[in-house]
């Protein structure tokens, strides 16, 4: 059982942590899990533009590859002007849609405004509805003030959100997820 964390920006730090933060989580609670970090601040990925996959950059057919092979999904990101940044788009673009169908999806976002949470609501969640995935109900929105100097997630309330989300997607793949993937 393989959870792929995406990290979906290529600037800043606070969503790598935030998602790697929940990684953690769901380690320290499930250990049978095993857990991958998709950072794409580590990657140059190509502009989807049509072509094979085959005929890709190597980091390009690598990140499609990681994201293939998972068997669900926690996806990271930045609020930017009311939004999800271009590389994250860009990265769902390259993959098939067939690879996230029956798969599950949970999703946390951190940013500047306390409204910025509903970019999850109006954008992330209905794409992953198109393609045919499950949502986990619970995400994690963490705002900047949740973060202290060093870039870590101390709010006692997000770190509860963490431990439900980190549960929940764990138990909707055993459950729902698990089952649909084999049909």
């Amino acid at each position: 059982m393989k959870l792929l964390g995406i990290s979906g920006t290529i600037v800043g730090a606070k969503t790598a942590v935030l998602v790697k933060r929940i990684l953690d989580e769901v380690q320290r609670r499930h250990p049978s899990v095993e857990v991958d970090l998709l950072d794409l601040s580590k990657y140059e990925l190509q502009f989807c533009d049509g072509r094979k996959i085959g005929e890709y950059s190597k980091d390009t057919r690598e990140a499609i590859e990681k994201v293939s092979q998972a068997d669900f999904y926690l996806i990271g990101s930045p609020v930017f002007n009311s939004s999800f940044p271009a590389p994250l788009k860009n990265l769902i673009d390259l993959i098939p849609p067939e690879v996230f169908r029956n798969k599950v999806m949970g999703f946390a976002a951190n940013g500047g405004t306390y409204q910025h949470y509903l970019m999850i609501e109006n954008q992330l969640k209905p794409i992953a509805g198109y393609l045919r995935a499950y949502v986990a109900p619970s995400y994690v929105y963490a705002h900047t003030s949740h973060f202290n100097e060093q870039n870590e997630v101390f709010d006692k309330d997000i770190i509860c959100r963490i431990e439900n989300l980190a549960d929940e997607l764990v138990r909707m793949h055993q459950g729902v997820g698990s089952e649909l993937t084999k049909i």
